[in-house]
């Protein structure tokens, strides 16, 4: 059962934000310029129209007022617009800026996460992280932060304008104002959980998608295509039944906001008509109260409604933030090395608690030499080389290797660039002398002979398709080109057909020459050419010794090279 990667909470999300925004933050005080700047043009405007009201009411004809006044009301609508339109490119930058730093941060915090961590989660909650809620977040920048950042000037500004007409005007607005509270309290209320429900949900979704299609040739081998398909769609019909629920909570949050919306301008109403029939007011001031109401439809319901965004979005930045502060406070404790030898000692391991897959096994690989570790499917051999090459940190026990260490596994990637890049992943200051000979000890000299470009040719997924062996012989050309001390091939040849089994095999001893290396052997071949061989039964060692040693014995390693000897 797979174990998410944690959601991180408020307080941490507003800290790396701040981080983030932080990076740009000589662009703050501009900004706050800028947008009040733009909050009070648009104030001006109705202002204008009310003294235009009044001026008529009064019977003022004077050509010149209204000519100045309409002046004024042009000006300020054309200041407005290009103040708002910078604020929010602005804004936007700012914070596309903060969600990149977000991005970056989170990218490498999960390099960095423990492998088996990573294994618990799954990768499919990666993916979505990455992928459904870095997306999620980009989508909303542009609707959340202009409404943000501008709503708020223009309330604030709008309550100042109105308590310059009237201070009555200002209190009618302030009586309907905690209707709007109520209406987001209810909505954060029930929204927060929806939201990060539906996010989880679309990572499961994606985890079965990536299940399926990793493993398409065991889907149809096995007729299991059905079963995938059922678990797929339940997947997807759970996001559904997600969405369809947040959607429901926006239609309950836009009706309340539309009765808040009346009641306003029913109170205005009131209030200008008392204020005038006293004569303690004028038509002028409620028109422009009225006005100023009216303008901050606009940025209230926009400010309420990104709401919906704003949740979405927070519940995706704490899955982004989830994984940066998931990452090792520092860098991994490197093993204290045993020379260029390799100790595993009572190593004892369980992916579940009470269900060790390996029992207080001790294995060494003195410096230069090679093991191998055979035994049947679920003896634990595959366990063992992750333990031995650090991937997972043992229950119980210590391992003590070199520093520098590599590992190879049947299912390697080639990554989507070209040939040349693929190598110098590993040895980013290669030579192309060098890449040719990695190639040549492998024997894949002919890789780079049959693609057009040679080391130029893009390869992997939008490239010219590699076949699993030649994937296989590029993984171990870029061992030879990393060079480290202590190599872990955990049946690195298993991929290899019948008549590209000896070239691998060949290409797997080159990689290993002169190294320290354990080798899960797919093939007891592979065995025969090692120093030691370790048989692992049910997680345990069940016997040890050289080959030949092994061979002539009446011991479990004797019956599996017999039995091997006479299928081949």
């Amino acid at each position: 059962m797979s174990t998410p990667l944690p959601v991180a909470s408020a307080r941490e999300v507003a800290r790396e934000l701040r981080r983030s925004v932080a990076r740009g933050w000589w662009r703050v005080p501009g900004l706050v310029l800028v947008v009040l700047a733009a909050a009070v043009a648009g104030v001006v405007g109705p202002l204008a129209l009310g003294g235009v009201v009044d001026a008529i009411g009064a019977g003022d004809d004077a050509p010149h007022l209204a000519g100045l006044l309409a002046a004024v009301m042009a000006g300020a609508v054309v200041a407005g617009a290009v103040l708002t339109a910078v604020g929010m490119v602005a804004a936007s930058q700012l914070f596309e800026g903060a969600l990149a730093d977000l991005r970056e941060r989170m990218v490498d915090a999960a390099l960095h996460l423990p492998p088996s961590r990573v294994e618990r989660a799954g990768t499919g909650d990666l993916v979505a992280r990455a992928g459904d809620d870095v997306a999620q977040v980009s989508d909303a920048i542009p609707r959340v932060v202009p409404a943000l950042v501008g709503a708020a000037f223009t309330i604030v500004v709008t309550l100042i304008g109105m308590a310059a007409i009237d201070p009555w005007y200002a209190l009618a607005l302030l009586v309907v104002s905690p209707l709007h509270v109520i209406a987001v309290r209810l909505y954060l209320r029930s929204a927060p959980g929806v939201y990060a429900a539906e996010r989880a949900a679309m990572a499961g979704r994606a985890q079965h998608l990536l299940d399926a299609l990793r493993g398409f040739e065991t889907v149809r081998a096995y007729g299991a295509e059905s079963a995938h398909l059922a678990r797929i769609a339940e997947a997807s019909w759970n996001v559904v039944r997600w969405s369809m629920r947040a959607r429901g909570i926006q239609n309950l949050f836009f009706a309340r906001l539309n009765a808040a919306e009346f009641l306003g301008m029913a109170g205005l109403l009131a209030v200008g008509f008392v204020l005038v029939s006293n004569d303690v007011g004028t038509v002028g001031g409620t028109t422009a109260a009225m006005l100023l109401f009216l303008r901050l439809f606009g940025p209230i319901n926009q400010l309420l409604f990104v709401v919906d965004d704003l949740q979405s979005s927070l519940a995706s930045l704490a899955r982004i933030v989830g994984v940066i502060r998931s990452a090792p406070p520092g860098p991994p404790p490197v093993p204290t090395p045993a020379g260029e030898d390799v100790r595993i000692i009572d190593v004892t391991h369980a992916y579940d608690a009470g269900h060790p897959v390996l029992h207080a096994v001790t294995v060494r690989v003195d410096a230069g030499a090679t093991v191998a570790v055979v035994g049947a499917s679920g003896a634990g051999k595959s366990t063992l080389a992750a333990i031995a090459a650090g991937v997972h940190e043992p229950v119980e026990g210590v391992v003590h290797r070199p520093a520098s260490v590599a590992l190879v596994t049947q299912d390697v990637h080639v990554f989507d660039t070209d040939l040349r890049e693929n190598l110098t992943l590993a040895a980013p200051d290669a030579s192309e002398d060098d890449l040719h000979r990695a190639l040549s000890r492998v024997s894949a000299d002919g890789i780079v002979a049959r693609l057009p470009r040679g080391l130029d040719e893009p390869v992997g997924a939008s490239g010219t398709a590699l076949s699993a062996a030649e994937a296989q012989q590029l993984a171990l050309a870029r061992v030879i080109l990393a060079d480290p001390a202590f190599v872990v091939l955990d049946e690195a040849t298993a991929e290899a057909g019948s008549t590209e089994a000896g070239r691998l095999e060949d290409a797997a001893l080159a990689a290993v020459e002169g190294r320290t290396a354990l080798v899960v052997a797919h093939r007891l071949s592979q065995a025969a050419s090692a120093d030691r061989v370790v048989v692992l039964d049910h997680g345990r060692v069940s016997e040890e010794g050289t080959h030949d040693d092994l061979r002539t014995s009446d011991g479990p390693y004797g019956r599996l090279w017999e039995a091997w000897s006479r299928s081949t």
